[in-house]
């Protein structure tokens, strides 16, 4: 595999990249993030290990950068920061894998492998669509027919939410979650109350509704039966 591994640290970045090459990896490093940047977009490489904290761009905003740009190679976070807010906000930035150190290096080696061996994702989706009613992810508008739907932020990001699980039941927690960032029941109608905002946009004067509340349970958008 050809690897970049971008660190700071000489005597980790020398480690990691003279153990890949013994295993048969083609090894590039990267001591910035800016750097990777420009390295990793310039050059077609199979999987990236990163560290979260360097200079320039630190590691979210080096993954950051390279999905905004479609860019879809796999990346290994390999860092000393093991909380779970920084494993989620890693995986959630564009991570695919996540390693703390210390680590053994058979296990990197294992990490690296497994990665390898996973497909390349296919292009991004810029659309979202159930039924007549469809959402651009690029302009984040939506529409339904021929009809654009006037949406606040969080309007958008509940429908967006709602139909990248269409046909499944959702929660009052998990729209709380994706929706609020909130992990605790704030204990308000908050999402009982957007949720009857969005229905009054996107179900009133139009075809059949599409989004049901499941009693007891949770709401689910779907098409019509």
């Amino acid at each position: 595999m050809k690897i970049l591994v971008i660190e700071d640290d000489s005597e980790t970045a020398d480690y990691v990249a003279n153990g890949l090459s013994e295993e048969g990896h083609q090894v590039a490093s990267a001591k910035t993030g800016s750097e990777a940047l420009a390295i990793a977009m310039e050059e077609n490489f199979e999987l990236l290990i990163v560290d979260r904290m360097i200079p320039g761009l630190d590691g979210l905003q080096l993954v950051r950068a390279l999905r905004a740009a479609d860019h879809d190679v796999p990346v290994l976070f390999l860092t000393a920061l093991g909380g779970v807010e920084d494993r989620v906000s890693a995986l959630t930035a564009g991570g695919d894998d996540y390693l703390m150190k210390p680590f053994a290096f058979s296990e990197l080696t294992a990490r690296v492998a497994a990665l390898g061996r996973r497909p390349r994702t296919a292009a991004a989706e810029t659309s979202l669509r159930v039924d007549d009613l469809e959402i651009d992810l690029v302009s984040r508008t939506a529409r339904r027919g021929d009809e654009p739907i006037d949406l606040q932020p969080r309007e958008y990001r509940l429908l967006e939410y709602l139909m990248r699980h269409a046909g499944q039941v959702v929660t009052r927690t998990m729209l709380l979650e994706h929706v609020w960032d909130l992990h605790f029941d704030p204990r308000t109608n908050v999402v009982e109350t957007l949720v009857s905002r969005l229905r009054s946009k996107i179900d009133k004067g139009f075809g059949p509704e599409l989004i049901y509340t499941v009693r007891g349970a949770g709401y689910c958008l779907r098409g019509p039966a």
